[in-house]
């Protein structure tokens, strides 16, 4: 019976995703796992304005909203833009020694390549950071196109990213999908009316993105494989 039940939540996932032509990634949390390279520019940044170092959790908590966003509670306002120019400067080495994909992402990528899907990333994440990442990680060719929050007047949970994207691409709602890993980036594809589906591997825990009610929730991206 339940082999039974399986097959035929397959065929209704697999019916349900025959019309996306466009699939739409967040960055960090969902493909590219640099967390060990923000924590350390982080805690460089706040030995050297003389603020308590925060532990890795805290951190990691505290990823997704953008680096101005990742800093400003733990400094003080007229600090914050001497802060952001010591981060971002001390990130643009530390990406290329502590920022790395996800297991399964690559292979997932091809995969989707190969399919002839339109690929596009979305992220929260400064443009010239996002683009660190792609450069080093050899990943430039998997995407048509990327925008990130810096370039807008919103960032995510604002849908303002995903619609500039599927303008872009004149894809409609119903023929993209979206993956990321928080429960800002299910926030965002719901308000864009996108299929959202969230991976684990992120800042928030599984909980919090089941009280976003995202389409599918999957522990790894691999798992994307037997959606699509």
């Amino acid at each position: 019976m339940r082999n039974g039940a399986g097959r035929v939540s397959l065929r209704y996932c697999l019916g349900k995703m025959k019309d996306i032509r466009l699939v739409i990634f967040d960055l960090d949390g969902t493909l590219i796992d640099a967390y060990a390279a923000i924590i350390a520019s982080f805690n460089y940044t706040m030995r050297s304005l003389k603020f308590p170092a925060q532990s890795a959790l805290v951190v990691r908590r505290a990823v997704g909203w953008g680096d101005r966003n990742l800093l400003r509670p733990f400094v003080k306002e007229e600090d914050l833009a001497r802060a952001m120019a010591i981060y971002r400067g001390h990130h643009r080495k530390s990406l290329l020694k502590g920022a790395r994909l996800f297991p399964g992402a690559r292979r997932t990528l091809n995969y989707l390549k190969n399919k002839g899907y339109l690929l596009a990333i979305a992220s929260n994440r400064p443009t010239e950071f996002s683009g660190i990442i792609l450069r080093h990680l050899g990943l430039r060719k998997y995407f048509k196109y990327m925008l990130c929050a810096d370039r807008l007047k919103h960032g995510k949970p604002h849908p303002e990213i995903l619609r500039k994207i599927m303008q872009k691409f004149s894809c409609q709602p119903k023929a993209t999908l979206y993956i990321g890993d928080m429960a800002i980036d299910a926030q965002a594809g719901r308000r864009a009316k996108v299929k959202t589906i969230m991976v684990a591997t992120g800042s928030n825990s599984r909980s919090q993105l089941q009280r976003e009610r995202p389409y599918r929730i999957i522990s790894r991206l691999l798992d994307l494989l037997k959606i699509l």
